[in-house]
């Protein structure tokens, strides 16, 4: 079973034995916005998801701390989250995540890019109750590296995306609110201009109220070459 770790501000440890991992899509908090940004995508090839938000899921292992993210081509690239995270008591955590996706594949189905890629995860959390009052506060940042030059890509708030309650609901409902969840939240808009197929992600969810940061990098490592 794959096993995550996460330490927390006031240096605990939680762990979490991942049994699901779900990728919430076209999450925007302005579902107007979400609805431009579907035909913008359609007129890319994406095909248009049947209902907004959506939510995908992907095998469990794809939930990974890792700084390496081997992938088969140059057309991946990360996107900038949170996640939410039910621990082993319950206790639900908030960190910084990056859903590395394969654009390749995104033009023939959402759900087999998230899967074909993983979604990378901070080692450090901060417990949700502990930032509910100012979630729409936090910040998200994401840079992507070429060749040792970051620049930045994703900048914005956690008020553009809906909120972990929302989400918390849903499961609930659905009866998956349970030990060993991760969701992640789904992303910001990328700036314009900055190439996002690169060799590195880097991604932070900041606390303003604190100056607190949760960050997480990795290099994006092309496979060998196949024989056959």
């Amino acid at each position: 079973m794959n096993k995550l770790i996460f330490e927390l501000p006031d240096g605990s440890t939680r762990s979490v034995n991942v049994v699901q991992v779900l990728n919430a899509g076209y999450a925007g908090r302005s579902q107007e916005d979400v609805a431009a940004h579907v035909a913008e995508l359609a007129e890319l090839g994406v095909p248009a998801p049947s209902t907004t938000p959506a939510l995908y899921p992907v095998s469990p292992y794809l939930a990974q701390q890792t700084g390496r993210v081997s992938v088969q081509h140059g057309r991946t690239s990360g996107e900038a989250e949170w996640a939410l995270v039910v621990a082993e008591d319950g206790e639900l955590l908030l960190t910084a995540a990056c859903d590395h996706t394969d654009r390749d594949l995104e033009v023939h189905g959402v759900a087999w890019s998230k899967n074909a890629g993983p979604d990378v995860l901070s080692t450090r959390a901060w417990r949700l109750d502990d930032v509910q009052s100012r979630l729409d506060a936090l910040t998200l940042r994401a840079w992507v590296a070429r060749q040792g030059e970051e620049r930045e890509i994703q900048t914005g708030t956690a008020a553009e995306l809906l909120p972990p309650g929302y989400w918390v609901e849903l499961l609930r409902e659905r009866g998956d609110l349970v030990p060993g969840t991760v969701l992640m939240s789904g992303t910001i808009p990328m700036a314009e201009g900055v190439d996002q197929f690169g060799d590195g992600w880097r991604v932070e969810l900041g606390d303003p109220a604190t100056g607190d940061t949760i960050h997480l990098a990795y290099d994006v490592v092309p496979m060998a070459e196949p024989i056959g």
